[in-house]
């Protein structure tokens, strides 16, 4: 009964005072103030309106920030407590009605998203991530200050072997998760076991990440503070042949979510986007009184990051999809039984392929990879050969053209 209540009560305000729940939240503010800067450098007499609107919705957000704190949704006081603040997640925290209200809106996402559904499961995952860190990740590498100390107070090291050491600790000693993407990688294999080695099925969490703040006050020589976020993730995993589709529903499946608690939902709406590597997604955006911001972003990820964590089947994959590739270009009909999870014997699968009227099965083994030989097998004969990878084009090639022209 009280979650229910303090979810209607805080109909209208929790979408400011959870903003560090969910989505990416700490993008949108560094290019809106640009954006005023050189609006008001060409609008010339209209920049005076645009200031005044600006300076309205500043208002109307602090007044709002105000009332929440207090009404115990947030504690602190200004400077600490601003919007800015909320959105960096470098704030003093929730009140004891903020944390209710958090822990309601958990509860409703992780009932909508998990709780219900019988392909989806929770995992948990370290805040720590163990193993080296790659030299351009921004993530908080985690660092025994012990250890650090006993380093810097060995008096036998030269200074060329203190950096070499230090560089070495950094190196090795792990990182703070900025998502919960590493922890749902983790799982995928053990849990394929589940859903009997079958897509699509999804790894739910929600837990606490960390980024850092650079539009801060900077502390210790430039050491930038550390920001905290609560963040609910689903990693959908699904074949590639119907991963746009995945991506749509649960889209539409978002947004009607976040519409359901809006006093307005015409407020809420959504937008493609792409990040810095090319993946394309979709984020959705609330209309606050200062402006939208990201709640909630939804990513098309492929299969680079799920490589990475499982290299030992990087290089067979790479094979397959580059035949499978150069087959498709030379007007061949393939199925790529690559893509395919379902556990079975070897038997069963020529069983399935013959039903399905598959003239030629190509199998790829370890050795391929050493003799670049594979394994082609006739459904019409049974019979099976092997023949060098760059011959099969070839040989596909002059087996369709003769049936043509019988």
């Amino acid at each position: 009964m009280r979650s229910g209540a303090a979810i209607r009560v805080c109909q209208k305000i929790f979408r400011c005072v959870f903003s560090s729940f969910g989505g990416r939240v700490d993008e949108g503010q560094p290019e809106r103030w640009t954006e005023r800067c050189s609006l008001e450098e060409h609008l010339g007499p209209h920049a005076e309106t645009l200031a005044d609107a600006e300076a309205e919705a500043e208002a109307r957000a602090e007044a709002l920030l105000e009332l929440c704190q207090k009404r115990h949704f947030l504690s602190g006081a200004p400077p600490q407590l601003s919007r800015d603040s909320l959105l960096s997640g470098c704030h003093p925290g929730f009140g004891p009605l903020g944390v209710e209200l958090r822990k309601n809106l958990a509860a409703e996402w992780w009932s909508s998203m998990a709780a219900f559904r019988e392909q989806v499961f929770a995992v948990d995952a370290l805040h720590h991530q163990p193993g080296p860190t790659p030299p351009a990740d921004t993530a908080f590498e985690f660092v025994s200050a012990e250890t650090l100390r006993e380093i810097l107070q060995d008096k036998d090291m030269s200074k060329e072997q203190l950096v070499a050491c230090l560089e070495n600790l950094v190196k090795t000693s792990g990182k703070l998760r900025k998502n919960l993407l590493h922890g749902a990688l983790e799982h995928y294999v053990n849990c394929l076991d589940l859903v009997n080695r079958r897509l699509p099925y999804g790894l739910a969490q929600i837990g606490v990440c960390f980024h850092p703040v650079s539009d801060t006050e900077q502390i210790l020589n430039g050491v930038k503070r550390i920001g905290e976020k609560t963040e609910a993730s689903l990693v959908w995993f699904t074949s590639p042949r119907t991963s746009s589709q995945w991506l749509d529903f649960w889209l539409r499946h978002r947004l009607l979510w976040w519409r359901k608690f809006a006093m307005s939902p015409s407020n809420f709406s959504s937008s493609d986007c792409q990040d810095e590597e090319g993946r394309k997604g979709s984020r959705l955006y609330y209309n606050f009184p200062w402006g939208k911001e990201p709640i909630e972003t939804l990513w098309h990820l492929g299969d680079q990051e799920l490589l990475l964590m499982y290299p030992e089947n990087t290089s067979k994959l790479h094979v397959c999809q580059g035949l499978f590739n150069e087959l498709l270009e030379n007007g061949i009909s393939v199925w790529p039984g690559y893509q395919d999870t379902v556990h079975s014997s070897m038997e069963q699968l020529y069983s399935r392929y013959d039903e399905m009227s598959v003239l030629f099965t190509i199998l790829i083994t370890e050795t391929t990879l050493e003799n670049g030989l594979v394994h082609l097998r006739s459904r019409d004969t049974t019979m099976k050969e092997m023949i060098h990878i760059a011959k099969l084009k070839d040989f596909l090639t002059k087996y369709i053209s003769t049936a043509k022209n019988v």
